[in-house]
C-alpha cells in the first residue's frame, strides 16, 4: 500500500476520532455548540443522540485504525469496508442534515477510498 492511501486513511480515522470527542464530550459546551452552530437549547436538548452518533463515529475510526495494522491481506478489505461506510454516511448526512457534510465528512473518505483502491489495482 502506499504512503498516500495510508495517509489517506489514517486522516479519516483521525477526523471520526475528532467528530467522537466533539460529539460526546464537548456537544453542549462553547465549543461543540459553534463546532456544529448550535443554539444552547438544541445542544442540551440533542446531547444524548449526540453522543451516540459520537460513539458510531468512534467505531469507524477504530476500524479504520485496526485496518493500518492488520495483516495485509485484511487491510484492504477492511479500508474498503470501513471508508464505504464512512462515504454512505457522509452522503446521507449531506442529503439530510448539511451539505457541508459531503466535503467534510463523504470527500476525504472517498479520496482514500480511491487511493486504497489504485493501491489496490496495482498490486
Amino acid at each position: 500500500m502506499t504512503l498516500l492511501a495510508k495517509a489517506l486513511v489514517a486522516l479519516v480515522a483521525l477526523l471520526h476520532a475528532g467528530f467522537l470527542v466533539i460529539e460526546m464530550f464537548f456537544w453542549n459546551t462553547p465549543f461543540g455548540r459553534r463546532a456544529f452552530n448550535l443554539t444552547p437549547d438544541f445542544a442540551a436538548q440533542s446531547a444524548v443522540l449526540a453522543a451516540n452518533q459520537g460513539l458510531y463515529n468512534g467505531f469507524l475510526a477504530a476500524g479504520l485504525v485496526w485496518s493500518l495494522v492488520a495483516p495485509k491481506h485484511l487491510a484492504v478489505p477492511l479500508q474498503i469496508f470501513f471508508l464505504g461506510c464512512v462515504v454512505v454516511a457522509g452522503v446521507f448526512g449531506a442529503a439530510t442534515a448539511k451539505a457541508s457534510i459531503l466535503f467534510i465528512q463523504a470527500l476525504p473518505a472517498a479520496l482514500a477510498l480511491a487511493a486504497v483502491w489504485w493501491t489496490r489495482e496495482r498490486a
